[in-house]
C-alpha cells in the first residue's frame, strides 16, 4: 500500500485523498501538479474504482502515457483499460463508435493539417477563386480562419474583424469556401482535427442515450492543464462528468497564456459558477525556485485583478536575488547574455541548464548573432533561426539582386512570389534575363515584357513596379531598412505577407526590427555578407556531431512547463513585454503579465531580466525605452533599497 501522507505534502495529500465531487485544484508553478494528479489516480484505484471507470484528459499523449506508467508502478495494477490521452484522441475514440449517429459512414478518415489545407484549396479552385490574380488569402490562411471559428466558438465575421481585418471585404467569398469545405468533408467521409472536438460535443449534446452510456462509464473525470481548455473542451468535460459529477480539474489561472489559440480563460475562473458546490484547493509549495525568484513572481502576479490569489512558497534555501540589467542598447544586452553564459559554463554549468527567453522571435536576433560569433552552442525552440525564416529570405533576395544582378537564386525566389510564375516560367524568364549585362535594368526595359510568357505578364508588371520604387531610391538611401520599408509600403510585400501567412503581423514586426538592426552596417553588401556568414556557420554546426548540451533560446509561450537553472529574460522593455500589439486585445495586459510570471518561474537558481534603454531606427533615429511596467510595479523605494526584490545592474560603454 502507498503511504500517501508520507509521500505527499499536506496540500497534495488533501487533493489526492478527497472523496469526490467537483474539485478545482489551483496548482502553482513548480508545485508538483503532475505528481498530485498521478497519485490522485492511484488513490482512486486503491479505493476500488476500476481502471475502465476513470477518464484522464491531458494536452499531450506523452503526458498521459507518462502518468499512467507512473500509476502502474505505484499500485502495481494494469492501467491499459483506463481512457487517457488528449482531448482529440479521446474524442476520436468515442466517434469511432458513434459517428454514424451524426451521419458519418463507418471508417471515416481524419485529415491532418496539410490534408485540410489541400481540401480548402480544392474548394477555392471549384469556386474559381485564384489567389494569384486577386488580393486573396492563400489556402493555409483560410484554413486558419476556419479553425479559429471553431476553437473560439465565434462567427467567421468576428474572426475577420479581430484577426484579419484586411480581408473583411472578402467575407462573403470566404464564407462560401467554408460552406463548400464542410460539404466536401461530409462527401468524403472525413473529419479535420477541429471536427473531432466539435462532433464529440455534438454527439453528447444531441444524443442523450450516448451521453448516458459514456457519462455512466466514467465515474471519475480528471483534467490536466485546465487553464488551457477552450469552450468546446470544457463543454465535453462537463457533459462526461454530468453523471456522477466527480470532476477533478487541475490548472493554474496564472499560467493561462494561449488565448490566441482559442483558450478560454473564463473556464477556470468561472468554474465555481458552473459548480457552486466545488471545493477549491491550492498547491502553493514550490520545489523549483529559490525564495528570491518566487518573491518577485508573487509580487508581479498580484497586480492582476482577475485571478485566484495565491502565493508560492519555496522549500529551497535562499539564493541570489534576481538581477534587473539596464543595458545601453540591444548589442550590450546580447554581449551581457553571452558573457554571462561563458562565465557560467566555465564554472561547470552545462549549456543545457541555461535558457534565454523572449516575448517575440525577433527579440532573439542579436543574441543569436553574438552566440554564433562566440561559438556558444544553442538550440532555437521558437522556430527556425531568425535569419533563415522565409520572410527574411524574401526581402533579402531583393537586396541581393540590387547588389548582384546575376544572383540567379535570389531572382528565382523573388520572381516566384508573383502571380503565375512557377519553376518552368521562371526558367523561361531567366534564359533571357540572365544573358543581359544588367538584369535589373533589363527587367525595367519595355523590351522585356515582349520576351516574357503572356501568362506571367501581370506578375511581372507587379515586380517591375516594385523595382521601380526600389531603384528610385538614391544609392546612399538603399539601406536594408529603406528597402524593407519600401517593400512593405509601396512594393506590396505587406499584402503578400497577409495573403500567405496566418501570423502576418508578427512577420512584419520581424522585418521592421531587421531593418533597425541593419543600421549598424555601413553598406547593404556588408549586411548581406554578415547574414551569409552567420547562416553558413549555423549549418556547419548542424553538420557536426549532434550535441544535447546547448543553450535554449525560446519564446515564453514555448517555454511553459519547462525549467532551467539559469534563465535570461531579454527585451523586458515596455512595448516588448508587454507587447504593444497584445495590449490591444481584450484583457491583454493581464495575459501579458501572466506571460511574465510564466517566464520568471522557469528559473531555478538565478534569474536575469534585461532591457535596452536606447534603440535605433533610421526612421526615428535614437530613441529611449523604459523598463516593462511589470518591473516598475514591483520596484518600491530607491535603487539602494534592500527590500527591493531584485538587484539593479547597468551595462554602458563606460562600465
Amino acid at each position: 500500500m502507498i503511504d500517501y501522507a508520507k509521500e505527499l505534502n499536506p496540500e497534495q495529500y488533501r487533493v489526492v485523498t478527497e472523496k469526490g465531487g467537483p474539485l478545482l485544484v489551483l496548482a502553482g508553478a513548480g508545485s508538483g501538479k503532475t505528481r498530485t494528479l498521478t497519485y490522485r489516480v492511484a488513490y482512486l484505484l486503491d479505493s476500488g474504482v476500476r481502471a475502465e471507470n476513470i477518464l484522464l484528459a491531458t494536452f499531450t499523449n506523452k503526458a498521459a502515457r507518462s502518468m499512467l506508467r507512473r500509476v502502474e508502478s505505484l499500485v502495481e495494477t494494469y492501467t491499459g483499460k483506463m481512457t487517457g490521452g488528449t482531448f482529440h484522441s479521446i474524442a476520436h475514440r468515442f466517434l469511432r463508435s458513434y459517428a454514424f449517429r451524426l451521419g458519418y459512414a463507418p471508417g471515416f478518415s481524419i485529415l491532418d493539417s496539410e490534408d485540410a489545407r489541400q481540401l480548402v484549396a480544392q474548394a477555392m479552385a471549384e469556386l474559381k477563386i485564384d489567389t494569384k490574380l486577386g488580393k486573396f488569402p492563400k489556402n493555409n490562411v483560410v484554413a486558419e480562419m476556419l479553425s479559429l471559428t471553431v476553437n473560439t466558438q465565434t462567427t467567421l465575421e468576428d474572426v475577420l474583424v479581430n484577426r484579419y481585418p484586411f480581408f473583411l471585404h472578402l467575407g462573403a467569398d470566404i464564407a462560401q469556401i467554408a460552406c463548400l469545405y464542410e460539404q466536401k468533408k461530409k462527401a468524403l467521409n472525413v473529419m479535420d482535427f477541429d471536427d473531432l472536438l466539435a462532433n464529440c460535443r455534438r454527439l453528447l449534446q444531441e444524443h442523450p442515450d450516448v451521453l448516458e452510456i459514456l457519462a455512466g462509464r466514467f465515474h471519475h473525470v480528471l483534467v490536466d492543464e485546465y487553464q488551457d481548455t477552450n469552450l468546446i473542451q470544457a463543454d465535453i468535460v462537463d457533459l462526461l462528468a454530468s453523471g456522477h459529477r466527480n470532476l477533478t480539474v487541475v490548472g493554474d489561472d496564472s499560467q493561462s497564456i494561449y488565448s490566441f489559440r482559442g483558450t478560454h480563460f473564463a473556464n477556470i475562473i468561472d468554474f465555481p459558477k458552473r459548480y457552486p458546490d466545488c471545493r477549491i484547493f491550492k498547491l502553493e509549495t514550490n520545489y523549483r525556485s529559490t525564495p528570491e525568484i518566487l518573491h518577485l513572481a508573487n509580487l508581479s502576479i498580484t497586480n492582476n485583478e482577475n485571478q485566484y490569489p495565491k502565493a508560492l512558497k519555496a522549500v529551497r534555501p535562499g539564493g541570489m536575488r534576481p538581477v534587473i540589467l539596464t543595458a545601453q542598447n540591444v548589442l550590450k544586452q546580447a554581449d551581457f547574455v553571452a558573457q554571462r553564459v561563458v562565465e557560467l559554463t566555465r564554472s561547470g554549468v552545462p549549456y543545457s541548464e541555461i535558457a534565454v527567453l523572449y516575448r517575440a522571435h525577433y527579440h532573439s536576433m542579436e543574441v543569436q548573432m553574438e552566440f554564433v560569433r562566440r561559438d556558444i552552442p544553442f538550440e532555437i525552440r521558437s522556430g527556425i533561426r531568425f535569419f533563415e525564416q522565409a520572410h527574411i529570405k524574401d526581402v533579402t533576395s531583393y537586396m541581393r539582386v540590387l547588389v548582384n544582378g546575376h544572383d540567379e537564386l535570389a531572382w528565382r525566389r523573388l520572381l516566384m512570389m508573383y502571380p503565375k510564375i512557377g519553376k518552368a516560367t521562371f526558367e523561361k524568364i531567366w534564359r533571357w534575363l540572365g544573358r543581359q549585362s544588367s538584369p535589373v535594368e533589363a527587367l525595367l526595359a519595355e523590351e522585356f515584357l515582349s520576351t516574357a510568357p503572356k501568362t506571367a505578364k501581370d506578375g511581372l508588371m507587379q515586380c517591375r513596379r516594385t523595382f521601380l520604387e526600389l531603384t528610385a531610391l538614391d544609392v546612399p538611401d538603399r539601406t536594408p531598412e529603406k528597402i524593407i520599408a519600401t517593400l512593405l509600403t509601396r512594393g506590396n510585400y505587406r499584402t503578400y505577407l497577409q495573403e500567405t501567412y496566418s501570423e502576418a503581423a508578427a512577420r512584419e514586426e520581424d522585418l521592421i526590427q531587421l531593418g533597425s538592426f541593419s543600421a549598424k552596417f555601413t553598406t547593404m553588401e556588408e549586411f548581406l555578407n554578415e547574414l551569409a556568414l552567420l547562416t553558413n556557420m549555423s549549418r556547419e554546426e548542424e553538420m557536426e556531431e549532434p550535441s544535447q548540451d546547448k543553450v535554449i533560446l525560446s519564446t515564453i509561450h514555448q517555454a511553459k512547463g519547462l525549467e532551467w537553472s539559469y534563465v535570461f529574460l531579454i527585451w523586458c522593455a515596455d512595448g516588448m513585454i508587454p507587447l504593444n500589439r497584445a495590449l490591444k486585445e481584450p484583457c491583454g495586459e493581464e495575459e501579458e503579465r501572466r506571460l511574465f510570471y510564466v517566464a520568471v518561474t522557469r528559473a531555478k537558481d538565478q534569474l536575469y531580466i534585461s532591457y535596452p534603454v536606447l534603440d535605433y531606427s533610421r526612421a526615428s533615429g535614437t530613441f529611449s525605452l523604459g523598463p516593462s511596467r511589470f518591473i516598475s510595479e514591483i520596484a518600491p523605494g530607491s535603487p539602494k533599497d534592500k527590500q527591493r526584490p531584485f538587484e539593479q545592474w547597468t551595462l554602458f560603454d563606460n562600465d
